[in-house]
């Protein structure tokens, strides 16, 4: 293949005519167009900023007006090759390119058709340049999904991959907006989210980055670790919790009781301003009775207005011991349920079928060549 010959015909209106034809329905074609595209990048030096130009402006146009192309997971994935050649210093229109086109592709409602692509070109771009850790973590928690929990774990496994590339200095910078987030997924009564969050807990590097940062980091998830441990639904859940809990415990002993303490001072202030708040709706009610009218409205002094703690709330100081024994008790618990999955149904005895197989009998003797039983 000559690229000088070509030139005369693979020009910015037959790349134009390339790159419409990505939304495709068939993946088929998606794919040879995706292969096509990625050497035309690397033969034609002149072609590339207007490649690079034209698939944005394919990612606006899908993120802010249609929210429908079959092709961006192909694009993607030649983006990725392409970020992973670029050089270093970045260009500011790189720069651009991460905070003002991918990231805003976190926020349409059909992520899981192209999310891997997308957070390879993340991670690609925090590998070439540190320094853009802080504004894209940030920009991830602005897009944090509220009410789509598949989406969310989406977003956990992204984050993740970030933590695993970032530095020290750059986590330092995130950490508090981060783990403020992660509080909140842990909370989460979708099982999936919570699982996934805590699940940060048994990586090596993160956890590495959590011991520096401990006086940090515990204050803000220790009151949803403790309110969780007893009071969420899902039993694995409680074991996970109990890890998290059993490490922080061991980075920083006098840390952790400080913080239980101070957690349950406030419970107990939360539940002193919820009593005021009952004896003034009691006083209220007191005056309302004085009016003739009161008779005939709706009786509210039957309402429950009193604040209950979640389980565990009002347990004794957590200590290592407990938080093993309980942690190996939600492990028997899980193991009894183990024989609750489905298995094979189990035929009934027929005894005709058994006389069958017995009375059966191979027809090698009437074979012309007896065959080979290794091979049967």
């Amino acid at each position: 293949f000559q690229p000088n010959s070509a030139k005369k015909y693979i020009d910015q209106k037959f790349v134009l005519q390339l790159l419409e034809l990505f939304d495709s329905e068939d993946p088929r074609e998606r794919d040879f167009l995706k292969t096509t595209l990625h050497r035309i990048y690397g033969k034609f030096l002149g072609l590339r900023a207007y490649i690079r130009k034209q698939i944005n402006n394919i990612f606006y146009s899908f993120i802010y007006e249609t929210e429908h192309h079959n092709g961006i997971a192909e694009l993607l994935e030649i983006l990725g090759s392409i970020i992973n050649g670029f050089a270093l210093p970045l260009k500011d229109e790189h720069k651009v390119f991460l905070l003002k086109v991918l990231l805003p592709l976190h926020k349409v409602k059909s992520l899981s058709v192209y999310h891997p692509q997308l957070a390879y070109c993340v991670v690609q771009f925090l590998e070439k340049d540190p320094s853009l850790t802080e504004p894209v973590i940030k920009c991830l928690l602005k897009f944090w999904p509220k009410t789509h929990s598949p989406k969310e774990v989406m977003f956990l496994n992204e984050l993740e991959e970030i933590l695993d590339v970032i530095e020290p200095a750059e986590f330092q910078k995130v950490m508090e907006p981060l783990f403020s987030q992660l509080a909140k997924c842990v909370s989460s009564p979708h099982f999936q989210v919570a699982e996934r969050a805590l699940y940060y807990w048994n990586n090596e590097y993160i956890m590495s980055l959590i011991s520096d940062n401990a006086a940090v980091i515990l204050p803000i998830m220790f009151p949803s670790l403790y309110r969780n441990s007893k009071s969420h639904w899902n039993k694995t859940i409680h074991g996970l919790i109990y890890n998290a809990l059993k490490l922080f415990m061991e980075m920083n002993q006098k840390l952790f009781d400080e913080c239980t303490q101070h957690y349950k001072q406030e419970r107990q202030k939360e539940k002193e301003r919820q009593k005021e708040r009952e004896d003034m709706w009691g006083r209220v009610e007191n005056l309302a009775q004085r009016n003739p009218g009161y008779q005939s409205a709706p009786s509210l002094h039957n309402n429950n207005l009193s604040i209950t703690s979640p389980p565990g709330d009002d347990d004794p100081d957590i200590s290592y011991e407990k938080l093993e024994a309980e942690a190996r008790e939600v492990r028997k618990a899980r193991n009894k349920e183990k024989p609750l999955l489905r298995r094979k149904s189990e035929l009934p005895h027929d005894n005709y079928t058994v006389r069958a197989l017995n009375d059966h009998k191979r027809a090698d003797e009437f074979l012309p060549t007896p065959p080979d039983v290794n091979k049967c």
